[in-house]
C-alpha cells in the first residue's frame, strides 16, 4: 500500500507540473487505501504542498512574478482556503464518502471537456479588485474544502476573466495554490486530521514527479496527459466505489 501510494503521489506531481489535476490520483488513492475522507483530504494536502511550493519558488525566482503583486491575492486565497477547510470538517464523514466522489467525477469531466489553451479575450472581463475579492476566494474555499483542480481553476480564470496569456496567469496559480494548499494544511492539522507517515511518504513522490515533470515540460501533449488523469481517476474512483 505504501509502495502503491509513494507511486501514485509520483504520477501526480509528474501530472500537475504538466497539466494539471494530480489530486485526482492522490485523493482517490488515498480513499482506495482506506484512509477516512476527512484525513485522506488533510493527507493530499500535506503531500501536495510540497509540489505547490516548490512551484513558487520557481515562478517568483525565474518566471517575472513579483511578490507585491501576488501577496495580496495570495492572503486572500489563504482565507477562502481555511474557511472551506473549517467548513468541511463539521460535514459527516459518511455524507462524505458520497460527496467526494460525484466531486472527483465532476472535476475528471471538467478536464476531459475544457481544454486550458484559452486564448485571452480582447479585454478583461473583470478588474483586479473584483477578480480577488470574488473569484480568489471563491476557488480557495473549494480547495480547502475538496482541491482537485485547483491550479487549473486558478491559471483559467486568470485567462477568461483577467485577460492573462496562459503562461502568465499558470504562473500566477502557482502562488496562489500554495496559499491554498497551506491555509488548508493547517486546519487540517489542527484537526488532527494528517496521517503523518503515508503524507511524507507521499511528499517523496510528489517531489520526484515534479522534478521529472519540468524536464518533460516541452515534450508533452498536455491534453493527452488530462485524459490520462480522467481514465486514472475515474478507474480509481470506480473501485473505491465498489469496494
Amino acid at each position: 500500500m505504501l509502495l502503491a501510494l509513494a507511486v501514485a503521489a509520483f504520477a501526480a506531481g509528474l501530472l500537475d507540473t504538466l497539466a494539471g489535476g494530480g489530486g485526482l490520483i492522490t485523493v482517490p488513492a488515498l480513499l482506495l487505501a482506506g484512509v477516512p475522507p476527512v484525513q485522506a483530504l488533510g493527507t493530499n494536502k500535506l503531500q501536495g504542498s510540497f509540489g505547490t511550493l516548490t512551484a513558487t519558488v520557481q515562478v517568483l525566482r525565474k518566471h517575472g512574478v513579483a511578490w507585491r503583486d501576488v501577496r495580496g491575492p495570495m492572503l486572500v486565497a489563504f482565507a477562502g482556503s481555511a474557511a472551506g477547510s473549517i467548513v468541511i470538517l463539521f460535514v459527516d464523514p459518511e455524507a462524505l464518502e458520497i460527496v467526494i466522489p460525484i466531486v472527483l467525477a465532476a472535476i475528471a469531466a471538467y478536464f476531459l471537456l475544457v481544454r486550458d489553451a484559452h486564448m485571452p479575450p480582447p479585454r478583461a472581463r473583470m478588474t483586479r479588485k473584483a477578480y480577488v475579492s470574488s473569484v480568489v476566494p471563491a476557488i480557495g474555499a473549494y480547495d480547502g474544502a475538496f482541491g482537485p483542480g485547483t491550479g487549473s481553476l486558478f491559471a483559467l480564470g486568470g485567462v477568461a476573466l483577467r485577460g492573462f496569456d496562459l503562461r502568465r496567469s499558470t504562473a500566477l496559480a502557482k502562488t496562489l495554490n500554495f496559499a491554498t494548499n497551506v491555509a488548508a494544511l493547517i486546519v487540517f492539522v489542527a484537526a488532527g486530521k494528517v496521517v503523518w507517515l503515508l503524507g511524507g511518504l507521499m511528499a517523496l513522490g510528489q517531489l520526484a514527479g515534479a522534478w521529472l515533470g519540468s524536464h518533460l515540460l516541452l515534450r508533452v501533449n498536455p491534453m493527452v496527459l488530462r485524459v490520462l488523469i480522467v481514465v486514472v481517476s475515474v478507474a480509481m474512483l470506480v473501485r473505491f466505489l465498489l469496494g
